[in-house]
Parts: structure tokens; sequence; C-alpha cells
């Protein structure tokens, strides 16, 4: 008897050891990061600098990179809370994998049979008939207005009704939003309690607070948005604990399919990247011009501003890029973003595809009045794997922009263009003027940005 008491604690002891606080050794940060140099894992220091540096250029606030659970480079204020704005919605995700597990919510109930509406005019049947699972995938076909929209998010919105629920992707905060009121009313928890209490202290977030959350309420909708903040290093734990499919130190946070469900592309959704539920699929593809590879089954959290969580499972890679929108601040393009991204897998030695900078460019850099000669009268033809391809534009000879093949979610088409500073300057409106700095080889055309960036790589069609 004495001895099986003795074996007991022992196997208790055991248990208790396994589920305490992470170690570094199993791949998860402890109470601190703990932090390797570069080389330790293989990185080029040099190619690292050409991140940062490249970094500093877009301007970030913040980034931090981690593989095999240890910090291997960070830069910036990395323990600021800052807004999330769209990574609020991964991290709501999150919480209903949990509320499902624990058949709080089911994914197939409808908005009808939930009680979900709105203020007048209210959803109709058809749109009662969007289920969870469809508001999840942003394909609810709910085209009530909504807050903590932006005034181009209300112009692009779809008219009410034009959609039925389950055929249309649309990124819609109406559906993010609505979500938020059917975690609450199903678990009769706060979403910030919630995420306090199920994801920030059991990983061990260093920063983040209920108080870091706030509802931001208004006339247009009954369902508040949730914005959050979180600092850096926060946001990189919770990419880590997405990376190891919700499993923390032996502690399965959200549940495993939960992980593997919400980071699956349900949808082609905007500039080729796939959608799950509240999670990017990839990133921005090669449709207009070369950006970055990343290996297959990569996934990111995303918000406006500049916000990115990238999870790499196949190198056991996060990567956390911030932008402090409490002061004033450029966003990065997304082209901008895969550069960044692009010197940073090249860095750790993966191949992220070709070199899309001005560095790598080769062939005529035309100025002055020979660029203009080159541009007058012609046509460019580019993105031919796009929905709507190709697309093109005609460099009128009295200026004007004109645009036979177009898709005005690029933008409107109107504008006009001139060569300023040995640079082809496009003006689409008052507040919308781009140069670029184009390089020609034969019919090939490519136009990079002010920071070398290709954004455009077409050719130019028979005058």
């Amino acid at each position: 008897m004495y001895i099986r008491q003795i074996v007991f604690a022992v196997v208790a002891l055991g248990a208790f050891i396994r589920l305490g606080p992470a170690t570094a050794g199993d791949g998860f940060p402890a109470a601190e990061w703990e932090r390797v140099t570069p080389a330790e894992l293989g990185w080029s220091e040099t190619e690292l600098a050409q991140a940062r540096s490249f970094s500093d250029q877009i301007r970030s606030s913040a980034v931090v990179i981690v593989q095999h659970g240890k910090v291997v480079a960070e830069w910036g204020n990395t323990t600021k809370p800052m807004e999330l704005a769209s990574i609020r919605k991964s991290l709501l995700s999150a919480l209903i994998g949990i509320a499902v597990s624990d058949r709080l919510i089911k994914l197939d109930s409808t908005l009808g049979e939930l009680g979900i509406d709105d203020n007048p005019p209210g959803l109709t049947g058809i749109e009662k008939e969007a289920t969870v699972r469809e508001l999840l995938e942003a394909c609810s076909g709910v085209y009530h207005a909504a807050l903590y929209e932006t005034p181009d998010m209300a112009k692009m919105r779809p008219p009410r009704g034009s959609h039925p629920p389950g055929t249309f992707w649309y990124y819609n905060n109406w559906d993010f939003n609505a979500l938020g009121t059917i975690y609450e009313h199903a678990t009769n928890t706060g979403l910030f309690e919630a995420l306090d209490q199920k994801i920030a202290k059991p990983i061990g977030m260093q920063d983040y607070r209920q108080q870091h959350g706030s509802y931001i309420r208004g006339g247009a909708s009954i369902h508040p948005a949730y914005e959050v903040r979180m600092s850096a290093r926060d946001l990189a734990r919770f990419a880590l604990l997405y990376l190891h499919k919700g499993n923390w130190a032996g502690h399965q946070i959200v549940p495993r399919e939960w992980v593997e469900d919400s980071t699956r592309s349900y949808s082609k959704a905007a500039f080729g990247m796939g959608y799950g539920y509240l999670w990017w699929i990839g990133f921005l593809g090669g449709d207009v011009a070369p950006t970055v590879t990343l290996p297959e089954g990569s996934f990111m959290a995303q918000g406006a501003g500049g916000q990115y969580a990238l999870v790499v499972p196949a190198l056991d890679l996060v990567v956390v890029h911030r932008v402090d929108r409490d002061a004033p601040y450029v966003e990065p393009s997304l082209r901008n973003m895969a550069r960044l991204f692009w010197l940073i897998l090249k860095a750790d030695g993966y191949d992220p595809g070709p070199d899309a900078s001005l560095t790598a460019a080769t062939g005529e850099r035309p100025t002055g009045e020979t660029l203009a000669a080159r541009f007058k009268g012609r046509t460019i033809s580019f993105g031919p794997k796009l929905k709507n391809g190709p697309l093109s534009k005609r460099f009128e000879p009295d200026g004007r922009m004109t645009y036979p093949r177009w898709d005005e979610s690029f933008g409107p088409a109107i504008g006009t263009w001139a060569v300023t500073e040995d640079k082809l300057c496009i003006l689409i409106s008052s507040a919308r003027r781009r140069c670029y700095i184009p390089v020609l080889n034969g019919e090939q055309i490519e136009l990079f940005d002010q920071l070398g960036v290709m954004q455009i790589a077409g050719v130019a069609l028979p005058q």
C-alpha cells in the first residue's frame, strides 16, 4: 500500500511538472521569450539586416521573428499594446472554436434560430437563413450597414439581397461584428474577459489586459465592433499557439480540429488569397507582378494599417509586423509587405520566388522626354490570371488615362499621366498620385515604386 502511494505521488508529480509553465526547450516561451542569435539557427545575418533596413523604409513600428519557439530577431517597440484592427477577428475565431467544442455554439445554427436581427430595415427571411459557419467564412449574404466599416467598404458593399447566403465571399464587417454578439449571447461572457481567461493567461501573454479591449457602438447597427489592443510579443504568442495547432506546452487551448478547419481555404478572396474561418490563407498572388512564394500551408491574421501575424508551419516560423496607429503613420502596401516577408524568408535560407526588386531588374530605364515618348499612345496589358483579366491601361497622347479593359476594384477608370522627375506618374484623383520607375525590356514593361518594389509586370500592346 505504501509503495502504491509513492508510485501515485511520483506519477502525480510528473503530471504536475508537465502541466506547469512552458519552457523554451518545449518550443514555447516561458514567462519571458528565449532569444538566440540568427546564426545559431542558420540565418544569414547580412540578409536579415536587409530585411530590417526595408522594414525601416516602410516605417514598421515593431517586428518579431520566432523560430522553434525562440526569438530570432526583433526590433521596434514590441511591448506596447497597439490596435490590432482586423486581427481581432482571428482572435474571435479562436474563442468561437472553444465555444463550439464546449457545445455552446453550433456552426449550422441560423441567424433566425439565434434571434439575430438588426436596426431597420432589419434582416429579411432569406438573410436570417445564414449560418454561423457562413459568417465565419465571410459569405453570409447579409449586407446590412455595419460599424467599424470604412467609407470604401460601405461603397463596395453589395446591395441587400443580391447574393443568397453561402454563395458569395465579401469581407463584411457585419458578419464579424454579429459573430461577437453571437459569442457573448452563447457564453454569457464578454469578449475581452474571455480573451483574457481562455487565451491570454493560458499562453502567458505579458502585456494584454481586459481593459485593452473596447466596444465601438453607433447608429448603423446594434452589433458593436470589438477593438483590441495587443503588443507584438503577445501577438507572437497567439500566432505560435496556432502554429502548434492550438496546443501550448501540452495544454490544448484551442481544439486542434478547429485550428485545422479555420486555416483551410473555403473561398478565393481578394488578390488571390484564400479565406478560412476569419483567417487568411497564403498571401498576395503574383497575378499582377511577382511578390513572395510562401511554403504550402502558410496562413496569417491581418489588419488594416500594417498589422500581420504570419504563420509558416513548414519552417516552424512566426513573423509579426505591427504599425502603431496612435501616431501619424503610413500603411505599407500589400506588395511592400510581400517584399518584407520575401527578405525574411530569404534570410532563413528558403527560396521565396523571383526577386521582384529594382536592384535585380534588367533592361532600359528611360528618363525625361525619352520616357514620355515611350509611353505616349501606348497600351499596357497586365494581370492575365486575374479574375477579370487581363487588364489594360492606355497612356493617351493628350495626358489622359483610359482603360480599355478594367476592374474598378483596382481603382476608378479615370485619371491623367505625366513624367515627373524621371518617373511615370499617374494621378487617379486629387488624393491618389502614384509614381513608378519603369524598366523596359523589349515589349516587357515593369513598373517599380519608390522603394524599388515591382508593382506591375506587363506587356506593351501593338500601337
